[in-house]
């Protein structure tokens, strides 16, 4: 069976990446979201919580028995080696889950996988290597800001905190192998247009 073509897809908060995900798996791509994977890890019940606890203390978890999503950012926002003690319980439940997933997909006969991967770029070949093209979705800072507003009600700053964290523009675009443009002046139906043409070369 010839081996699936796989699509790691990434673009800044706002660039409307979930959307063309979306349009992706409804051509009959396969989409593994890494974020909700990674999120559902640290949920009520989830498999990442006891080593948590055991690392960070019972303090880390919320009322509803899940990871307490503030209290941990801060923890790490300023200490790199809680942070990479956090991504070091995180991290390989993730990668076990996504190749679930991705032989689950490649045994159903799906011809493409798209790895929904928000920060790609950031976490340089941990990704890299298991993908044979990265796809980014690509939009100015002004629009980023504009959408974010626009649908999560949070100030400019906030935001722009958020774009200052991940990766430059710069760096996802020298990191593609293939860009959508997605600005403030393209339709829905030219994205999706922008997405239809690029079904040939993904297998769909």
């Amino acid at each position: 069976m010839k081996e699936p073509l796989r699509l790691g897809l990434t673009g800044g908060i706002g660039s409307g990446k979930s959307t063309v995900a979306t349009m992706l798996a409804e051509c009959g791509a396969a989409v593994i979201d890494s974020d909700a994977i990674s999120r559902a890890t640290t949920a009520s019940g989830g498999v990442a919580l006891p080593a948590i606890v055991a690392t960070f203390g019972p303090q880390m978890l919320g009322a509803d028995g899940a990871l307490d999503r503030g209290a941990m950012r801060q923890l790490v926002f300023g200490d790199t080696s809680a942070r990479h003690r956090l991504e070091s319980i995180i991290h390989p439940l993730v990668s076990q889950e996504v190749d679930r997933q991705a032989k689950l997909a490649t045994d159903s006969g799906k011809t493409c996988l798209v790895f929904d991967v928000p920060l790609l770029v950031e976490s340089g070949a941990r990704w890299r290597g298991k993908l044979d093209r990265v796809l980014v979705i690509d939009c100015p800072a002004e629009t980023q800001i504009e959408r974010v507003m626009a649908r999560s009600g949070i100030g400019t700053e906030e935001v722009q905190r958020i774009i200052d964290a991940q990766a430059s523009r710069e760096a996802r675009l020298s990191a593609a192998d293939i860009v959508i443009y997605n600005g403030a002046g393209v339709s829905l139906p030219a994205l999706r247009e922008s997405v239809q043409s690029l079904l040939p070369s993904l297998g769909l």
